[in-house]
């Protein structure tokens, strides 16, 4: 059997390097894409990712997980890594910035942009924790989990704030809010 790539890599050998790109290259730049929606930051932390695993290669244990294991596992946490630092450094753009006037006279283009600025109005309504939660979900295509991560907001109060921010939503565009989910008397 082979030595591993890491144990390689831990002694110096230049030609590892190369071998672990080409052999976790691939699974690296997956689990960056997975969790980011934008693909410069995921090839931005994916170079981070492997300065990680060079770094850390003499930490590598065969005996407690497998080399893809290992890697992976640097990986995701730089990837979370990258993706706080993202968050902290980036302000999300206001949905009604992202809405523009259609060029065309396509009617069915021109009814949801009015519904989208109607929808970006509606947004300003709202606490801006939720507003933050509902545009990183929204616009951003995270998931909830990834937002708690990102943001280091609890990942039950992330929920909250996306379910109180929606309902709040569809009371101002006039769709019921919290109106619809309280029960019903029951007829006596």
């Amino acid at each position: 059997m082979a030595e591993p790539i890491l144990k390689r890599i831990a002694a110096g050998d230049k030609n590892a390097v190369e071998d672990c790109l080409n052999a976790y290259g691939g699974l690296v730049y997956s689990i960056a894409r997975k969790l980011m929606s934008n693909e410069a930051d995921a090839e931005d932390a994916v170079q981070e990712a492997f300065i990680d695993i060079w770094k850390n290669a003499a930490r590598y244990d065969e005996g407690v997980a497998s080399e893809a294991t290992f890697i992976a596992m640097i990986a995701r946490r730089r990837v979370i890594d990258k993706m706080r630092s993202i968050g902290r450094r980036i302000a999300t753009d206001p949905i009604e910035e992202m809405v523009s006037e259609p060029g065309s006279t396509d009617h069915k283009f021109i009814e949801i942009s009015a519904e989208a600025k109607e929808a970006a109005e509606a947004l300003k309504s709202l606490r801006p924790e939720q507003q933050k939660v509902l545009q990183l979900s929204i616009v951003g295509g995270m998931s909830h989990q990834e937002i708690a991560e990102t943001t280091g907001i609890p990942l039950g109060t992330v929920k909250t704030h996306a379910r109180r921010g929606l309902l709040r939503v569809r009371e101002v565009l006039g769709l019921g809010g919290m109106t619809d989910f309280e029960p019903k008397e029951a007829a006596i």
